[in-house]
């Protein structure tokens, strides 16, 4: 074609007829261009956005929200490009090679585009799956634009020097400990991401505690380089990824999953109030509906071993004796048995502590039938408020260290004497 328009123009006696007729080509190569560009960008792309928007479904909104098509169509303009530079300037230097390079690095450059914008996709419909909560997708993902933009860029730079890509891929070998210290993080994040993910440690949505970095909620988002997570207090902490599987943390996750939060919290019981049970006291006690099955075994089975002792019982000192600290714990014991928000299912024991200056510790050992934060705490609460105000009945006092008022009071009192 080039030919055939310096041969019309010369036949004018036109001066500078190369130079008109590849002007000219250009011409027609920008006026298809554009013709093109504004069917695809004006005609084409507003039809698929009015399609998106009215279909139920997310893929549609998402590909166009995250300019897939507007990518493609611009992929596609640079692939006319070369097809008219091939069809109207071959033999033609130096324009043929310089459009044929331009062509050639916007076709790259979109196409890296392009996959992006498909990962980007994939993510987004993945979001709410059970496969983005067993796989670091987002890190694995922005694993993938890293390397696809190295390969570009090496593609590109092989384009632009007229060289192989190998030619570049051999010289950076010897660049390989600079490039590991560049991309250090990526890499140690990227293979503590596979670790996360194969070994199953770590998933979106779960509660993760790491005091060393003040962590402890929700996570949010696991990245190439930094996992984010969501505190309590509604900040965010940002954490190494690879920080992960080097240092320690603790996932809440096998405690959603169990279906039962744990009670371990003891009250401090007052040893100077501890003491054996009397008839009057027993016979007390044995109003508790709870109580009356304990009471009756435990009395027939002290009277028994007693028997068998035949020792004098008029002294505590001898034989085996009921205390208000043991029918406590049994009456505790039982009382959590038939609370209805206690797991059946799991661990449930109440137990004695060593004891210390505070007094003898009785641990409540249990499980909630709920995880839900608020529901749990509201549960412990309401277990020990009414723990407390029912000590009294077996004679037993929580240890208390005393408070300025106590001292107060006690110097008055002396005064007063």
């Amino acid at each position: 074609m080039h030919q055939l328009l310096i041969e019309w123009l010369t036949a004018f006696n036109l001066p500078y007829a190369p130079l008109i007729a590849q002007l000219a080509i250009i011409g027609i190569i920008l006026v298809i261009s554009l013709i093109v560009h504004a069917l695809l960008h004006h005609a084409v792309l507003p039809f698929l956005r009015r399609f998106a928007n009215k279909s139920s479904r997310q893929w549609p909104k998402s590909i166009i929200d995250r300019n897939l098509f507007s990518r493609f169509a611009l992929l596609v303009q640079g692939i006319l490009l070369q097809l008219q530079v091939e069809l109207f300037l071959t033999g033609i230097e130096p324009l043929f090679s310089l459009l044929m390079v331009v062509s050639q690095v916007w076709m790259m450059i979109f196409t890296l585009l392009m996959f992006f914008s498909l990962l980007d996709v994939f993510l987004e419909l993945s979001d709410k799956s059970a496969l983005a909560n067993q796989l670091p997708l987002r890190g694995i993902f922005q694993s993938l634009k890293l390397i696809a933009a190295l390969l570009i860029t090496l593609m590109i730079i092989s384009v632009l020097i007229g060289k192989s890509p190998l030619v570049l891929l051999t010289g950076l070998g010897a660049m390989t400990a600079v490039l590991m210290l560049v991309f250090k993080d990526p890499i140690l994040g990227l293979v503590a991401g596979i670790q996360l993910s194969a070994n199953n440690m770590l998933k979106l949505g779960d509660w993760l505690d790491m005091p060393k970095y003040g962590a402890d909620g929700d996570v949010i988002d696991i990245g190439l380089t930094t996992v984010k997570v969501r505190n309590w207090d509604k900040t965010i902490t940002t954490i190494p990824t690879y920080a992960l599987i080097s240092d320690s943390f603790k996932n809440w996750r096998g405690m959603s999953e169990s279906g039962g939060r744990r009670i371990k919290r003891s009250i401090n019981i007052d040893t100077t109030s501890i003491h054996f049970l009397s008839e009057e006291d027993i016979a007390a006690l044995k109003r508790a509906q709870l109580l009356t099955p304990y009471l009756e075994g435990k009395m027939q089975e002290v009277a028994d071993y007693n028997a068998q002792l035949g020792c004098d019982m008029s002294t505590p000192l001898n034989g085996r004796h009921m205390t208000n600290i043991g029918t406590f714990r049994a009456w505790l014991e039982a009382w959590l048995q038939v609370h209805p928000q206690i797991h059946k299912e799991m661990t449930l024991m109440v137990r004695q502590l060593a004891p210390g200056p505070d007094g003898l510790p009785v641990e409540i050992y249990a499980f909630t039938n709920t995880t839900a934060w608020l529901e749990y705490e509201k549960i412990q609460s309401d277990i020990f408020d009414h723990i407390f105000a029912v000590l009294p009945e077996f004679g037993l006092r929580v240890h208390q260290t005393p408070t300025g008022n106590d001292m107060r009071n006690m110097h008055i009192a002396v005064s007063d004497r």
